[in-house]
C-alpha cells in the first residue's frame, strides 16, 4: 500500500514499470485502431515501439521480488573505503603495480592531449569572427538585444523578420563578457569553453566525493573535454553546454537532499539550478523528470510539495515573459519547436554516441542495471537513464550531437562510481586480485581513449602524430587536414587561411551597399554595421508550422529593398527561396568553412 510520506518499494516501482509498459502497448493499440477507422496492420515503427512498451514492462518484473526495498537510496553512493590509489597492494614492489603505474600514466597523457587539442582548436576559433556552426551570430544577436533592454522573442511576420526560440540564460551570461570583449561572437565563445571546463571540473569533484583517490576523478574529468561530442561544439557560441553545467550542479546537490545538516540546502540549490537550467533550454526537462522522479521515490508527499512550489515558479515565470513579449515567448519557444523527426538521423548518432563513448555507456548501464536489481536507484542513475531520453530527441530535424552530451556526463560520473565499487568489493572480498585491477582500470581508460581520437593532421606536432597514429591523409571534413573517429564532422577542424580570405572577401561585398542586406548569417551584417534582417531557421519553423506571415517580407524581396543576398545553406521558406531566385542573380561562390557562400545582387526587376 502506498503511503505519501514513506519511500516507494521497489516492489512498488516494479508494478509502476509494468503498468506504464503494458498501457502504454494498449494504449498504442487504441489509438491505431482510432486514428485510422480500420485496422490495416502494425508496421515497423508500430513495431518497434510495442516491443519497447513489452521490454520495459519485462524490466519491472525482476523488481518483484525486491518487496519493501526502498526504491531509491538514502544518499548517493560512497565507494571510499580506502584512500588510495586504486586499491591496496600488499607488495608495493610487485611488478603489476607498477605496469598498472604506467598504464595509468599513459591513460592520463592520452586524455591529457585531447585537454591540448581542445583548447588549440579553441584558440584557433577565438580568432574566427564568422558563424563557424550555423546559428552561433544569431546567438550573440541575443544577447546583444538583451542588452539593449529587449527581448528576442519577436513577430517574425514583420521587419527585420527576427525571432529567437532559445530561454535567455545563456545569452544574459554572454552580456556579462561585452565590457571585456565587445559584441562579438569571441564573448560567447569564451564563455561556452570556461563552462565547458567547469562541468568537467564539476564531474572530477563529484567522482572524487564519491570515490576518492585522484586517478580516477582526474580521468573522469579530462573524459569530458575529451569527448568528440564536447570538443566540436565547447567553444562555439552555443548555449547547450550551459544547460549541461547547470544539470550537473543540480543533480550534484539533490544527492545531499537527505543530508542530516545541509539537507534542505542542498534541496534548495538543487531545483534552483534545475529552475536556471530550465531558462537555458528546454531539453532540461528530461532531468527534470530524474531530479522528481528521485525526489518522489524517495517521499511522495515532500515531493509534491516542492514540485508544486517549482512548477507555480516556473509557470509565473513563464507567463510573465509571454506577457511582456505578446505572446511571442510561447509561439517560438514552444509552438515553433514542432520538427519532423528522422529516425536514420536518431540511428546515426546513436551509433556514433555508442562507437565513441563505449566504456563508460556499459559502465554506466551496468551500475544502473546493479542498482536497479541489487540495490538501491541514486539520483545519478535515474539523471543517466532519463537523458537518454535528451538523446533521442536528437531524431528532431535541427538537432545534433549535442543532445546526447548530458547522457555522456552521466555516463562518466557513473563509471567513475563502478570503479569505486569494484575496488571497495575487491577489499572486502577479493584482496589478492587487487594487482589485476590496478593495470585492468587504467588499461580499460587507455583502451577507451582510442576510440576517442580526434586531431588535426597536419603542422609539426600533429602531423607527426597523425602519422605515427596511421591517420594522416584522412580528413573528416572537406579537404581539412582533420581526423575524428566519429567519421564526418563539419565541426572541430581548425580554419585555413583561404578561410579568411573568403571572410574577408564576403565582407567587401557587406560594405559595398547602403541597402540592408539579406544574409543568412547575422556575423557578416553585425560587423558590417547593419541591422540583422531575419533568423532563417526559426523563419523556417515558423512557416512549417503554419505560424509565419510571408507576406511584407516576400514583397521586400521583390521590390529588392536589399542591397545584397547572402546564402549558405538557404534554410528558407520554399517562397521566400522561389522569391530570392526571381530578383537576384548570383554574383560569385565564395567557398569558407568547407561551404559555398552564395552572393546575390538585386536583377533590377523591381515589382
Amino acid at each position: 500500500m502506498l503511503t505519501m510520506n514513506q519511500p516507494i518499494t521497489k516492489k512498488q516501482l516494479g508494478i509502476f514499470i509494468i503498468v506504464v509498459g503494458l498501457g502504454g502497448d494498449l494504449l498504442l493499440l487504441v489509438i491505431g485502431r482510432l486514428g485510422v477507422g480500420a485496422w490495416g496492420g502494425i508496421g515497423p515503427v508500430e513495431r518497434m515501439l510495442l516491443l519497447a512498451g513489452l521490454g520495459v514492462a519485462l524490466m519491472g518484473l525482476p523488481m518483484l521480488r525486491q518487496g519493501t526495498m526502498p526504491a531509491a537510496a538514502r544518499e548517493a553512493p560512497h565507494h571510499t573505503i580506502v584512500d588510495a590509489w586504486f586499491a591496496p597492494v600488499a607488495d608495493p614492489t610487485h611488478p603489476w603495480l607498477w605496469i598498472g603505474r604506467g598504464l595509468a600514466l599513459l591513460a592520463l597523457l592520452a586524455f591529457l592531449f585531447y585537454l591540448g587539442v581542445y583548447i588549440v582548436y579553441a584558440i584557433d576559433l577565438f580568432h574566427w569572427p564568422y558563424d563557424y556552426d550555423q546559428g552561433e551570430s544569431f546567438e550573440l544577436y541575443d544577447a546583444i538585444l538583451h542588452s539593449q533592454g529587449k527581448w528576442p522573442y519577436r513577430d517574425a511576420d514583420v521587419y527585420p523578420f527576427y525571432a529567437s526560440n532559445y530561454p535567455p540564460v545563456f545569452h544574459l551570461l554572454t552580456l556579462l563578457f561585452f565590457p571585456l570583449l565587445g559584441q562579438r561572437l569571441l564573448a560567447g565563445r569564451i564563455l561556452s569553453f570556461i563552462i565547458s571546463l567547469l562541468t568537467a571540473a564539476a564531474i572530477g569533484w563529484t567522482v572524487r566525493r564519491r570515490v576518492g583517490g585522484i586517478f580516477i576523478p582526474l580521468l573522469s574529468a579530462l573524459a569530458y573535454t575529451a569527448s568528440n561530442f564536447v570538443y566540436h561544439i565547447g567553444p562555439l557560441c552555443r548555449q547547450h553546454l550551459t544547460m549541461i553545467l547547470l544539470e550537473t550542479l543540480a543533480v550534484f546537490f539533490i544527492a545531499g537532499t537527505e543530508d542530516e545538516k545541509h539537507g534542505m540546502r542542498n534541496t534548495l540549490l538543487g531545483l534552483g539550478f534545475l529552475f536556471i537550467a530550465g531558462y537555458t533550454k528546454q531539453l532540461s526537462v528530461f532531468t527534470a523528470a530524474a531530479i522528481f522522479g528521485y525526489l518522489f521515490l524517495r517521499s511522495p508527499q515532500r515531493a509534491i510539495g516542492f514540485v508544486m512550489i517549482f512548477g507555480a515558479l516556473f509557470v509565473w515565470v513563464f507567463l510573465a515573459i509571454n506577457w511582456v513579449t505578446d505572446g511571442q515567448w510561447w509561439l517560438n519557444t514552444i509552438s515553433a519547436n514542432v520538427n519532423e523527426f528522422m529516425f536514420p538521423q536518431l540511428i546515426a548518432l546513436v551509433k556514433s554516441w555508442f562507437k565513441i563513448h563505449t566504456l563508460f555507456v556499459l559502465l554506466a548501464l551496468g551500475y544502473t542495471f546493479y542498482e536497479a536489481y541489487f540495490g538501491q536507484f541514486s539520483v545519478y542513475s535515474l539523471w543517466f537513464v532519463c537523458v537518454l531520453g535528451t538523446g533521442l530527441m536528437s531524431g528532431k530535424w535541427g538537432a545534433g550531437e549535442a543532445y546526447w552530451i548530458s547522457s555522456v556526463a552521466a555516463a562518466i560520473i557513473l563509471s567513475g562510481f563502478t570503479v569505486g565499487k569494484v575496488r571497495d568489493w575487491l577489499v572486502d572480498n577479493r584482496p589478492q586480485w587487487s594487482q589485476t585491477f590496478v593495470v585492468l582500470v587504467p588499461l580499460l581508460f587507455l583502451v577507451q581513449s582510442t576510440r576517442m581520437l580526434h586531431l588535426p593532421t597536419s603542422g609539426p606536432l600533429f602531423g607527426t602524430l597523425a602519422r605515427v597514429l596511421g591517420v594522416a591523409g584522412h580528413s573528416a571534413y572537406a579537404d581539412y587536414p582533420y581526423y575524428d573517429a566519429v567519421g564526418y564532422s563539419q565541426v572541430g577542424h581548425l580554419m585555413l587561411p583561404r578561410d579568411h580570405e573568403g571572410g574577408a572577401k564576403i565582407m567587401d561585398y557587406v560594405r559595398s551597399t547602403d541597402k540592408p542586406v539579406f544574409s543568412e548569417e547575422a556575423a557578416f551584417t553585425m560587423l558590417g554595421g547593419k541591422p540583422v534582417v531575419t533568423n532563417p531557421t526559426q523563419l523556417l519553423n515558423l512557416y512549417n508550422n503554419g505560424l509565419l506571415d510571408i507576406t511584407e517580407l516576400e514583397a521586400m524581396i521583390r521590390r529588392e529593398d536589399f542591397g545584397l543576398v547572402i546564402m549558405r545553406a538557404q534554410f528558407y521558406p520554399p517562397p521566400i527561396l522561389a522569391a530570392i531566385g526571381q530578383h537576384y542573380g548570383l554574383v560569385e561562390h565564395i567557398p569558407m568553412n568547407g561551404f559555398n557562400y552564395i552572393i546575390m545582387q538585386p536583377l533590377g526587376r523591381s515589382e
